[in-house]
């Protein structure tokens, strides 16, 4: 009985791997094994740079925080404190938000905590 390869799917499989290549640079976009190698890396990367968003922004908020606080006479870790103290459950990235675009409000946060 002759070997049953299925070429159809096979082709299938590669023109989707090709096609997620376009735009890579040299054979990475047209050479399937170099291809497939570019591609599978660059869906790792895409992985961890999805958990590595979540952490990027939590350095901003506090960065924007840390500034709109100093701007009152206060340090980060003593706003957010005394935050916690008067039990006002705004996260850092409202925080941030009021901080940036909001400073009169964000004024009155701190005062409240003072």
């Amino acid at each position: 009985m002759p070997r049953s390869k299925n070429a159809v799917a096979s082709r299938a499989r590669r023109k989707k791997i090709l096609k997620m290549a376009r735009g890579y640079y040299g054979a990475r976009k047209n050479v399937w094994t170099v291809s497939k190698n570019a591609v599978d890396k660059g869906l790792q990367y895409a992985y961890i740079g999805r958990k590595q968003r979540k952490r990027q922004f939590r350095r901003l908020w506090i960065q924007r925080i840390n500034a709109g606080a100093r701007q009152h006479g206060m340090s980060y870790s003593v706003f957010m404190g005394k935050l916690h103290e008067h039990g006002i459950e705004l996260n850092r990235k409202v925080l941030a938000d009021l901080a940036m675009n909001h400073p009169d409000a964000f004024k009155a946060v701190v005062e409240k905590v003072k």
